[in-house]
């Protein structure tokens, strides 16, 4: 690789980095002030951005598989409610997709190390067996990204240590994770 692409490398790791520390700070900032303890509270701090509202979901989303604080459905409930079943699915996946491929990435970029410190030592150590315990990780993956329930957070991490090439763990998240995304919108869109 040239030096030029290096550069330009190393210029949108550091982007992206600077990216999701402030979307870090900015959902800190709302979490310590207990605007996610509830569908209502979530819903009323997302409201409260207007016409940004949906951008504000999404980066909720995204932020919430890299830094695992509330849980995905949470996000998806508060999505169909407020922007109806098609308008929530599509922020909510946007938000969701981004926000596993950018902790596949963190984790491929800085290692072991941050994937300790995102994962309590126990459940490194189970998680560590169980992904190098399957012959075929990439079939299981899928699975475990197309199920609800599933710790699909923690393996996004998990993958950015394995071999899988960035383009399969995309493709994989692309195809996998809307189903259980849509099921969700649509419960919370027409039955809640």
């Amino acid at each position: 690789m040239d030096q030029k692409a290096v550069r330009l490398r190393n210029i949108l790791t550091i982007l992206l980095i600077l990216l999701v520390l402030l979307s870090g700070v900015f959902l800190l900032q709302g979490y310590l002030e207990g605007r996610f303890d509830s569908a209502e509270s979530l819903q009323q701090y997302i409201g409260s951005f207007g016409p940004l509202g949906p951008l504000v979901l999404v980066v909720v989303q995204a932020i919430q598989v890299i830094v695992p604080v509330l849980p995905g459905f949470l996000g998806c409930a508060v999505g169909a409610a407020m922007f109806g079943p098609w308008g929530g699915f599509w922020c909510n996946y946007i938000g969701i997709s981004a926000g596993s491929i950018i902790s596949f990435l963190l984790a491929r970029r800085f290692g072991v190390e941050l994937v300790r410190q995102m994962v309590p030592e126990k459940k490194y150590q189970t998680w560590t067996t169980w992904v190098n315990s399957k012959k075929s990780y990439t079939v299981v993956l899928f699975l475990a990204i197309l199920l609800p329930l599933a710790p699909d957070d923690i393996l996004c991490y998990f993958s950015g240590l394995t071999g899988m090439p960035v383009k399969r763990f995309t493709w994989i998240i692309l195809l996998g994770k809307p189903w259980c995304i849509f099921a969700y919108s649509l419960f919370f869109g027409y039955f809640i």
